[in-house]
């Protein structure tokens, strides 16, 4: 079913809201003409995040199965040594990612120890934008690293968001990045569409803002009318998602259908595919986008439901079993491909989860967790102290990583930017996983 927009849903897609910043959802012709026209040098940094929405819980991901007081808190959730993945004396990765401790053994997964920021917010929003903003102290209308856009140029194609909805991440003051949809978009048609170009018609004398709108709108148009026949043509049978193949460069990339990318979302598209799952979908596209010389410096994908209250084994092993497999594809895909040199990958959530388990086999809404970061030029290892299991503040992590470090290395050691740019004023010591 094709995905109707009216102008509200598209704004808040894309970013529109915060000082008026405006992403529109870019077609895939976009950005083969970006990679035509500017391909991306091999080895030029290039940073993709996996965003894991609903609080990871950090201690059975990297889990310290040696600590008598993590099994003591947790009877029924802590992990045995023989179930673990062993990384370090004391310390092993969950037993769902096989592939992740493959990097690990290549020297390529760094493991970044106790990140969070001052005074946690438990919160599920206001913690994860303050990951997103990358302000802790007070709310910001921009993200970070749409601070870093604002700083470094107006092209929104050097961010990219997979997916319809553009996160406060990639909306600086000034620009955005993109939006890019695994799915069909449509525009109203009859007198809904006409009355939604009506609306989106510039007219002079209008005030700025209202312009912006309406230009927003314009975007939009134009990027359903080009969209959309792309789409169409690529959705029979399993090839039902545009991507792109190709080594880049000057007529060097080309549509392809990508099998198991449908038109929906969720577990049953994915297991009619034969697929991993969505996440894997959006890896692939990422990689394809790299390969194929697409000048962008910034990735965003994304997973959910990792907010595990009760019955949490189960259901954190079978999605950390997905960020496994996506991660797996997405360096296999890579392979020795030049432009794959650059690439670093990084994990968050918007936090960890409380050391003791709670009644329903579950944990509740914690602080502190580690972050993987994975890529070619990673130097892999720990990284950051430990958090203390013996220092707790009422019942939870104290975080050891302040996150603007990760965030700081990042920027200067990725994308060759000054932190200042985004974090703002402050010394964030670099990290020596880059």
């Amino acid at each position: 079913m094709a995905l109707r927009l009216n102008r509200r849903i598209f704004l808040t897609a894309a970013g529109v809201g915060t000082a008026g910043a405006v992403a529109a959802l870019r077609p895939w012709e976009a950005l083969l003409d970006a990679a035509d026209r500017q391909p991306l040098e091999p080895g030029t940094g290039v940073l993709v995040l996996v965003t894991l929405y609903g609080g990871n819980d950090g201690l059975n991901t990297v889990v310290p199965y040696d600590d008598r007081r993590y099994q003591d808190a947790r009877p029924e959730l802590a992990y045995k040594a023989g179930q673990v993945l062993r990384i370090e004396d004391g310390l092993g990765l969950n037993p769902s990612l096989k592939r992740v401790k493959r990097l690990w053994d290549d020297g390529h997964l760094a493991v970044v120890q106790g990140v969070g920021y001052p005074n946690p917010n438990r919160s599920h929003f206001r913690s994860m934008d303050i990951w997103q903003t990358g302000s802790p102290g007070s709310p910001s209308h921009s993200g970070w690293l749409g601070r870093w856009l604002d700083a470094t140029g107006t092209d929104p194609l050097r961010a990219v968001g997979i997916g319809a909805t553009l996160p406060i991440l990639l909306a600086g003051e000034k620009t955005a990045g993109a939006a890019v949809p695994l799915g069909p978009l449509a525009v109203p048609a009859g007198p809904q569409g006409q009355a939604f170009r009506a609306v989106e018609d510039p007219f002079p004398g209008q005030p700025p803002l209202a312009a912006r709108v309406a230009q927003s709108g314009e975007d939009l148009l134009a990027v359903a009318a080009r969209l959309q026949p792309v789409l169409d043509q690529v959705e029979e049978g399993e090839q039902n998602g545009p991507v792109l193949e190709g080594s880049g460069g000057k007529g060097g990339a080309e549509l392809a259908p990508m099998p198991g990318l449908a038109t929906g979302h969720g577990p049953e598209r994915a297991k009619k595919a034969g697929r991993q799952g969505e996440l894997a979908d959006q890896l692939g596209i990422v990689a394809r986008l790299v390969k194929a010389g697409v000048p962008t410096r910034v990735y965003n994908v994304s997973l959910g439901g990792f907010d595990t209250h009760a019955d949490e084994k189960g259901t954190q092993e079978r999605l950390l079993a997905e960020l496994d497999a996506g991660i797996g594809s997405f360096f296999d895909a890579l392979g020795d491909d030049p432009r794959g040199k650059g690439v670093v990958l990084a994990t968050f959530s918007e936090f960890g989860r409380r050391v003791a388990a709670n009644g329903s086999q579950g944990t509740d809404h914690g602080t502190a967790a580690p972050m993987l970061v994975a890529g070619r030029s990673v130097r892999g290892g720990l990284h950051g102290e430990p958090p203390d299991l013996a220092d707790l503040d009422d019942g939870d992590l104290k975080h050891t990583t302040d996150f603007r470090r990760v965030f700081a290395t990042l920027l200067e050691r990725v994308l060759d930017a000054d932190p200042e740019t985004a974090l703002g004023r402050g010394r964030f010591d670099a990290l020596e996983f880059l």
